[in-house]
């Protein structure tokens, strides 16, 4: 489904990303790990045209979207789940929610998908009129990630979603993200938490220095010694 090879992204003069490739395959969960300032947030801002590759190519469904831009990547079906939630404060749950599909205009098919993300979220339906910047953290959470499912998307990029959650509210985070996949959205998740994202996902990537230098099966990795040492905790 999606296949990004050899691609080479700068900061200014700073190389972020070498020679960076992946594929995800459709329905499955594919998880990238990795050290803080590794290259994770910058594989999927690039991915979503947020950042223009040097080099290299991104292919999504046997289409070239290396030079997409962002709103035009969405509407192709991928859709980002930002680090830090970056819900809009002043605006409510609802409008947080519709912002989600200002690309579509299938008004039915929009409150559906709508009622969908309430069921997933029941307090999300509780706080619908309440500013989006008062929820707790938690509730940001699943704001971002009803917001970027009402795009209709067909592959989530999640980047960091159990940061700064209590250890119970990360355990329901990783269980959403199952029951989304589950449901037929392939998704590529950026996660620092190695165990609970090698727990879920199956195929995994470590990157370091914007290097990818392991690669393979969730559960083999998860058995390396490299990456119990490095990433798990010993």
């Amino acid at each position: 489904m999606l296949e990004v090879k050899d691609i080479d992204v700068y900061y200014g003069a700073i190389h972020a990303l070498k020679k960076l490739s992946i594929t995800v395959e459709k329905g499955s969960i594919v998880t990238l790990i990795g050290a803080n300032g590794a290259g994770k947030t910058t594989t999927l801002k690039t991915i979503s045209g947020l950042l223009r590759p040097r080099s290299g190519s991104i292919m999504f469904d046997n289409v070239d979207i290396t030079k997409v831009p962002p709103e035009k990547i969405v509407g192709k079906g991928i859709s980002q789940v930002p680090e830090g939630r970056r819900v809009f404060p002043s605006m409510t749950v609802l409008e947080n929610l519709e912002m989600g599909a200002y690309l579509r205009n299938d008004k039915k098919e929009i409150e559906a998908d709508l009622e969908g993300v309430f069921f997933r979220f029941p307090r999300l339906k509780e706080r619908k009129k309440q500013m989006a910047g008062t929820l707790s953290g938690g509730e940001q959470q699943m704001l971002a990630i009803g917001r970027a499912l009402m795009a209709r998307p067909e592959i989530l990029l999640m980047d960091e979603p159990s940061m700064g959650l209590a250890p119970l509210l990360v355990k329901e985070i990783f269980e959403i993200i199952k029951d989304i996949n589950s449901r037929g959205t392939t998704i590529l998740l950026v996660e620092q938490n190695a165990n609970m994202a090698l727990s879920i996902a199956d195929k995994a990537y470590v990157i370091e220095t914007g290097e990818i230098v392991l690669e393979g099966s969730a559960q083999a990795l998860m058995n390396s010694d490299e990456v119990k040492k490095e990433y798990l905790g010993g």
